[in-house]
């Protein structure tokens, strides 16, 4: 017998939001609490930091102790803002990242762990709307302009997150520079992709950091196993937490070599964002879990 399904960890961009438009439909909004009221965990895991990311999924109702893996990995806490797990980049490496960071475009960004300015420190953000406008106009409340960026570290404090924004071809050489360039053991990284925008996010995270590896420990702490863990998602930094879980699901609007990945490894693909796949899928779960009881019941 094939085990329940007890936790579904959920990307949100790409995912859980639709191709246009920050708000998840009422359709998806059900289905999550559904899901939530059925007993199965609903975990949200997101490339966004926490205050970024809350907005989102607040008109879905979800209950307080839902947990949010935000920043890919880096940080855990609940939905009302209970710390789970929490990892930070070195200080000395994000200075020597700085100059480094700055040869691909200067478009760098690093994430605090703290509310208000400060908690994203670049040093342009005239520079990085240039890119990504909407994303700066959302944020600039927490945006606080450092010039050189080396600067934002003379506190001491040690950052969650570092972004490095560009086109795909850029980011992918960033990449591969900071995995040859002695910094392998020192960081992690991970991409996001979106080809119809040109557009890739390069994230650098503390070392052993990523969704996959936070869904681990927090299945782990609860007490479940990864057959009985399905992950949805979109995109390269998705797939730690999709290989982690016995049941990976990838939308069918996914980056194209995830997508590959998944019709190779003979994963669920769902249907595309835009046509509320993810609620197609908690569904689709919630129909299968009332199945045996109605078998029960006739016998």
């Amino acid at each position: 017998m094939t085990p329940a399904i007890r936790l579904i960890a959920i990307d949100i961009d790409g995912t859980l939001l639709p191709a246009s438009g920050s708000v998840m439909s009422e359709r998806t909004c059900r289905a999550l609490r559904e899901a939530q009221e059925a007993g199965i965990e609903i975990v949200i895991a997101t490339g966004r930091r926490q205050a970024y990311a809350a907005p989102i999924i607040e008109p879905a109702e979800l209950r307080s102790e839902t947990v949010m893996i935000t920043s890919n990995g880096t940080v855990t806490r609940t939905l009302g803002g209970e710390r789970i797990d929490r990892f930070f980049l070195d200080v000395e490496t994000c200075r020597e990242l700085c100059p480094v960071l700055r040869e691909f475009g200067g478009l760098t960004v690093f994430t605090f762990d703290r509310e208000g300015r400060g908690e994203l420190v670049l040093e342009s953000a005239e520079k990085l709307s240039g890119r990504i406008s909407l994303w700066v106009e959302a944020n600039r409340a927490a945006i606080e302009e450092f010039q050189p960026l080396e600067r934002a570290f003379d506190s001491g404090e040690e950052a969650v997150q570092g972004m490095l924004c560009g086109d795909i071809a850029t980011m992918r050489q960033a990449e591969d520079a900071l995995m040859t360039g002695g910094y392998a053991d020192r960081i992690e990284t991970h991409r996001t992709e979106y080809p119809l925008r040109e557009l890739a996010i390069l994230d650098i995270l503390p070392p052993g950091c990523s969704k996959g590896a936070a869904l681990r420990r927090l299945s782990e702490s609860l007490g479940i196993q990864p057959e009985e863990v399905m992950a949805i998602g979109d995109n390269f930094n998705d797939v730690e937490m999709l290989l982690f879980a016995g049941n990976p699901v990838v939308m069918a609007n996914g980056a194209p070599e995830v997508v590959q990945m998944a019709i190779d490894r003979g994963w669920q693909i769902a249907p595309n964002n835009s046509e509320d796949g993810v609620a197609q899928v908690l569904e689709s779960v919630i129909e299968s879990m009332r199945v045996p009881s109605m078998e029960g019941n006739a016998n």
